[in-house]
């Protein structure tokens, strides 16, 4: 599951911590902008990425709204 662009850039431009995991589509609180596989607290994966890092990774859906 990926997020899409326009959250990413949202979450990048606040920049309050967002975190996205790409296991279940759980959005994490207090999350390095840079952070890989950090647990999910939702579904216990080792998936929750910080969003400068989803973009770096091109880990996003750029065609849903």
């Amino acid at each position: 599951m990926k997020p899409n662009l326009k959250w990413l850039l949202r979450a990048a431009e606040c920049d309050d911590g967002q975190g996205y995991c790409l296991e279940c589509g759980d959005e994490a609180d207090g999350v390095e902008p840079d952070a890989r596989g950090y647990e999910c607290d939702a579904c216990g994966e080792p998936a929750v990425y910080g969003v400068d890092e989803l973009i770096l990774m091109g880990a996003y859906d750029d065609k849903a709204d």
